[in-house]
């Protein structure tokens, strides 16, 4: 979500990164009862049991801890860039580990996926209360926060550096292109409110909708096709202007205020993708992570005739796309020709699935460090997150069969383990 919470991953580097040189990567988790799994805030005192006093961020060596704008959720980031992704999932494992061994002695554990099944936001939401709480102010009294949209969402941020103008541009048109079909391996929000409402992202079906009294903060989540710092500078502008009569003390007049799904860093010259649900598990997180870096990084080194048409993609087709994934995920059918020959491939319509299938043969061949591929071809075999949590308790379930399922995913992410689509 926009916010103090977005504070730089990838910032004020001691040297400036090109592309795919460095990655930054933010999980955030939900901190809930450890008997009835309700949320609970408790992110100031686990700040607090572990460094001594209420902070916004801690670190903890090669990582560190944040608060985010609702008090039961923490994020677990990498304290600045890492040369590579393999080997930080288990990073954050540890620091799953050592966050559990805090909240124990609370009643409390941690909870993956992307929204909690049945938290009513309108009673249980609690706004952060310490550092920065001006501009949590500023979005509660803008926007309204008691709704999921704000108060029951967690994704992973993968940050991604660039150089310059021209690496700006290219890293963009690439992710903008692939922003659309991102919960075909990533949605892991399909309840809310106790119930399946027909959606595999609800997450971003909420995110979607949380700044509508002022629509340009969010457009249509897909980035506008800009690709130099000027435009982007003027994008920016107009958000700011429609913002300003709500926010006249420009309490929100910075580059995280833009909640769209992929969202221009200058201040630390770095892309921030928005659109991923969190998984259950940190391996999946960097799996997904190191299939979306490493399809970017072919995108971006097509050449000009291939570049322009990843420019020319209107962002209404892409959010059409997206749309289409977020009720499917992976089984949304892909009939966009135009899009198709944009990402390199021949314009024959397939699944998202299928779509991704390819993308990650096509350009990995093999590249991405082995430790992700176990993970990976779950994913690709037995669909995301979201569809493996329908296939184990249906689309109607009660209350005790929603509540085995995130104990179980509770224990995923203890244990480092994918959940599978059958026990």
């Amino acid at each position: 979500m926009p916010g103090a919470g977005t504070r730089a991953r990838l910032a004020e580097p001691e040297r400036s990164f090109g592309l795919f040189e460095a990655f930054g990567i933010e999980l955030e988790y939900a901190i809930v009862d450890a008997e009835t799994l309700d949320v609970r805030p408790l992110a100031d005192r686990l700040i607090a049991a572990e460094h001594g006093s209420i902070e916004n961020e801690i670190e903890r060596g090669a990582m560190a801890w944040s608060n985010e704008l609702a008090r039961h959720v923490i994020e677990i980031k990498t304290n600045g860039p890492v040369a590579k992704l393999d080997g930080i999932a288990e990073r954050f494992e540890r620091e799953v580990a050592r966050i559990e061994e805090r909240l124990q002695p609370l009643g409390a554990r941690l909870m993956p996926m992307a929204m909690h099944p049945w938290m009513d936001p309108q009673r249980e939401f609690e706004i952060w209360p310490h550092g920065d709480r001006e501009i949590y102010a500023a979005f509660h009294r803008i926007f309204d926060c008691r709704g999921h949209g704000w108060a029951n969402l967690q994704s992973m941020h993968l940050n991604l550096p660039f150089a310059d103008d021209a690496e700006f541009g290219r890293l963009h048109a690439a992710i903008r292109a692939l922003l659309p079909i991102l919960p075909a391996l990533a949605a892991s929000s399909p309840f809310a409110d106790g119930r399946h409402a027909g959606l595999l992202d609800g997450r971003l079906e909420v995110y979607r909708t949380n700044a509508r009294r002022v629509p340009s903060v969010s457009g249509e989540l897909i980035p506008e096709p800009v690709f130099t710092r000027g435009d982007y500078a003027a994008l920016l502008a107009g958000i700011y202007a429609d913002l300003a009569p709500l926010d006249p003390a420009g309490t929100l007049r910075h580059e995280w205020v833009n909640a769209r799904g992929c969202i221009a860093r200058f201040d630390r010259m770095a892309l921030e993708i928005r659109l991923i649900d969190v998984q259950e598990t940190p391996r999946a997180d960097l799996a997904i992570a190191a299939a979306v870096s490493a399809v970017a990084r072919a995108l971006c080194e097509h050449g000009a005739g291939q570049q322009a048409r990843l420019r020319a993609l209107e962002t209404p087709r892409l959010a059409r796309i997206l749309r289409d994934t977020c009720a499917s995920a992976e089984c949304a059918r892909i009939e966009d020709r135009g899009y198709l020959e944009g990402l390199g491939l021949d314009g024959a319509p397939r699944s998202a699935g299928e779509l991704w299938r390819e993308l990650v043969e096509t350009h990995t061949a093999g590249g991405e460090p082995m430790e992700h591929r176990p993970a990976l071809e779950i994913l690709l075999e037995e669909g995301c997150l979201a569809r493996r949590m329908l296939r184990r308790v249906g689309t109607r379930p009660d209350r005790d069969a929603l509540q085995a399922l995130v104990r179980e995913l509770c224990d995923c992410l203890r244990e480092g383990r994918l959940l599978r689509a059958r026990a």
